[in-house]
């Protein structure tokens, strides 16, 4: 759990997200404030009931003609009420609101372009929602229809990112705000082993056994990622209903984990998040595009796997809040490195202050501790960085997995970098041997996938893959 930092809204982009990412910065606006079919009650009886009530059949077939009023009329006489009182005053002004904001609808009519040479998700400024899945191959699936399951996937991906509908969508009325909706796509060691084993790099494979672990296999592993986010939920539902349904004749699901941040709008655009620890999450990721081209796509010193091409890490992180609540402020900001409320590392002022880890205090001890968090994620060999772009989880107490407190809540971890091998697990290493935070945290979910460049309009994501 690093407070790493993810890159301001204007850096670390690409041209071929530029204008869908401008215009999906957040902006301050609600959704329209609409309502469902009202509940009518029971329907009255007697003789009076044919000249006060309306039919049900005229409601479902004769009323439209009538307009809203009368359906409103309608709606009072079969719950056996009075006609609607007027409207007050905050009540216009509630409606005038909501009908200003669903005019200007900027958070929903938001485009990030899916084709392009890399895959968007990645550098895109981190969506409010996301959803991971990993799907399993099906037994005897051959190469070609792995082709063709990706050329489907990629087709539904693409219409779907820009507000269409995707192929015999049943629901098509869910797909046209598509708010930043991004699909990234992952491959696991049996798909790339079917699809061109000779290209399969040496780091695809599980990750290094740490003895902080306590993995579960109902989110460890998987052949097939598919990283959806979206700034909003309903959209992010469609979309993934309307892609399992694609894949459902090619693989089966292994695992699903939702995680969010905080809303489109709610804070300054390019922020870092905040973990439900209360921590600023992402400050160490590289804020400048050259490095974090480095970082994510490599370089001279850490090639890709494929131009263009990254890898992924997948964690999901228990985090007990129950216990973390016992711990003083003082004791929290000691742990991670850094003030809660600045995110400064704790020899610094602001959050992006490079921290002093030889300071000491009075009595001769290192400001920073040894064992702090920061301290143990920080390495003094540049190559060794990561960017992070991970996601907050609060399931319901006493589900799966919860450890009978009032919470069960943590962190879907995501790290994006160029090797896996050079640049994550040493890292890793450091954290599974001393980390403070190892007292409140416990990793119970793992998966590793290369991450294929983007597709070329009308192509498909892992083309390169079958030429």
């Amino acid at each position: 759990m690093s407070a790493d930092r993810a890159p301001d809204a204007g850096e670390g982009r690409r041209g071929e997200h530029a204008a869908g990412n401008a215009a999906g910065s957040p902006a301050t606006g609600g959704s329209p404030a609409g309502s469902g079919p009202g509940n009518p009650g029971a329907e009255t009886s007697g003789p009076d009931s044919a000249r006060r009530g309306v039919k049900r059949r005229h409601l479902l077939f004769g009323g439209a003609a009538a307009g809203l009023g009368a359906l409103a009329a309608a709606g009072a006489a079969l719950s056996g009420g009075s006609a609607p009182a007027p409207d007050t005053g905050a009540e216009t002004a509630g409606a005038s609101a909501a009908g200003t904001a669903d005019r200007a609808g900027i958070t929903g009519a938001a485009v990030v372009p899916f084709y392009g040479p890399r895959q968007a998700g990645i550098e895109t400024p981190a969506q409010a929602h996301a959803v991971f899945l990993a799907l399993d191959l099906k037994p005897g699936l051959t190469r070609q229809r792995l082709a063709a399951l990706l050329r489907l996937l990629s087709d539904d991906a693409a219409a779907l990112t820009r507000g269409r509908p995707a192929l015999a969508d049943t629901e098509p009325e869910l797909a046209v705000h598509p708010a930043r909706l991004t699909v990234t796509f992952g491959f696991g060691p049996e798909l790339l082993a079917l699809a061109a084993p000779g290209l399969a790099p040496a780091w695809l494979r599980p990750l290094p056994a740490f003895g902080i672990d306590r993995l579960s296999p109902d989110y460890t592993g998987g052949d097939l990622l598919l990283q959806l986010c979206a700034d909003d939920p309903l959209t992010l539902a469609h979309a993934r209903r309307m892609l399992l349904k694609d894949s459902r004749a090619f693989t089966t699901l292994r695992w699903a984990q939702s995680g969010f941040l905080n809303a489109a709008g709610s804070g300054p655009a390019g922020a870092t998040p905040r973990n439900l620890f209360g921590q600023l999450d992402g400050t160490g990721n590289p804020r400048k595009a050259e490095e974090l081209d480095r970082v994510v796509w490599g370089g001279p010193d850490i090639r890709p796997w494929l131009e263009n091409g990254t890898s992924v890490v997948i964690r999901r992180i228990a985090m007990n809040l129950d216990t973390w609540d016992e711990l003083d402020r003082r004791g929290r900001e000691e742990s991670v490195g850094r003030t809660l409320d600045t995110g400064a590392p704790l020899t610094g002022t602001a959050e992006h202050d490079e921290p002093d880890f030889g300071a000491r205090n009075s009595l001769g001890f290192p400001v920073i501790a040894e064992s702090s968090h920061l301290r143990r994620a920080r390495s003094d060999d540049e190559q060794q960085r990561i960017f992070r772009r991970s996601y907050n989880y609060d399931d319901a107490p006493g589900a799966a997995g919860s450890s009978g407190g009032i919470s069960n809540s943590g962190q879907i971890f995501v790290s994006y970098q160029a090797d896996v091998d050079r640049q994550f697990v040493p890292i890793q290493q450091r954290l599974d041997q001393l980390d403070i935070l190892n007292e409140w945290t416990v990793p119970v979910g793992s998966a590793v996938f290369a991450v294929p460049p983007g597709a070329p309009e009308g192509g498909f994501v892992g083309e390169q893959l079958f030429s």
